[in-house]
């Protein structure tokens, strides 16, 4: 018995599928980032406060630097979404690209988090080494915009 072939509608579907899959997957990772992140700069602040020191405003861009990797998700969603429907057939690659593409981004917002949260107990506890701290989450960060970058080139 011959399979049932699909509709082109089904097949565009299974596309998207894969668009929705990268940015839900980044945006997963940015959850868990900006909450380890987060987590770390209230407890930074609370040592501060503690302390009778100053709290580092700064401690807010370490939270927010994961965010970025949804907005990354976002592009590429719409350049997978705009793909599915020229080459019905190519969704395996839209489907699975997206979705392994969303994992990796999410993964780098998620340990950029936790580089963050290390740079926000470290600053607070030093008032040294923003830009050391800063440089090394946007080494992390750079994880997210290669696999942006190769996979809207690739797919």
């Amino acid at each position: 018995m011959d399979p049932v072939p699909l509709d082109p509608v089904t097949l565009e579907a299974f596309g998207k599928a894969g668009a929705v899959a990268a940015i839900t997957l980044a945006a997963v990772g940015s959850a868990l980032g900006t909450g380890t992140a987060g987590m770390a700069s209230i407890g930074a602040w609370k040592r501060c406060f503690l302390q009778n020191k100053a709290a580092p405003f700064l401690l807010l861009i370490f939270i927010g630097a994961p965010l970025s990797q949804t907005i990354y998700g976002m592009i590429l969603m719409y350049n997978l979404a705009d793909r599915a429907g020229d080459a019905p057939l190519a969704w395996p690659v839209l489907l699975i690209g997206g979705a392994l593409a969303g994992i990796a981004m999410g993964v780098s917002a998620w340990f950029q988090g936790r580089a963050g949260a290390a740079g926000a107990d470290a600053l607070a506890e030093t008032g040294q080494g923003f830009g050391n701290y800063l440089m090394t989450i946007g080494v992390v960060e750079t994880v997210a915009l290669f696999v942006l970058v190769f996979v809207m080139i690739g797919v």
